[in-house]
């Protein structure tokens, strides 16, 4: 009886993938639209946000406080999702998605994460921003970066 009441609360497969989109569509454009409160509502309480910078790795409470002069100038960032693929678990109360993203200011780049319901709702436990580099531009890029 508990597991009927569980996948009946529980998106299905199709219905949750429309959900993922619509609420990770809603998240970027908080973001462009410097709406901080929305913004961090739709990642859950023990999220991870990794930034571009290899240092960058902050739990929740550390992404707001980064994040939180950009949203009080009333300008965020902007990233509008080009493609997105996401994949479910066999339950349906998670996921994992990978997106390709149009930005002003770092050029094409490229978001990924993982998903869950959290209280009938999805939310964003972990995201990655990246920074693309084509191939044939990564000679350059490693020497700027002194790899060797």
């Amino acid at each position: 009886m508990i597991t009927l009441i569980l996948l009946l609360l529980s998106p299905q497969p199709t219905d949750a993938r429309a959900e993922i989109t619509k609420m990770l569509d809603a998240w970027h454009q908080a973001a462009a639209q410097a709406d901080e409160t929305a913004y961090f509502k739709h990642l859950s309480a023990d999220s991870i946000y990794l930034g571009t910078d290899a240092t960058e790795r902050w739990d929740k409470t550390a992404f707001q406080k980064f994040a939180h002069p950009h949203f009080a100038k009333g300008k965020a960032w902007n990233f509008v999702a080009t493609r997105r693929g996401i994949m479910l678990s066999k339950d349906g109360t998670l996921a994992w998605f990978d997106e390709d993203l149009k930005t002003l200011g770092l050029g094409p780049a490229r978001g990924s994460g993982v998903v869950r319901v959290d209280e009938g709702v999805w939310k964003i436990v972990h995201y990655n921003l990246t920074i693309t580099v084509p191939n044939e531009k990564f000679a350059a890029v490693k020497k700027l970066l002194d790899i060797k």
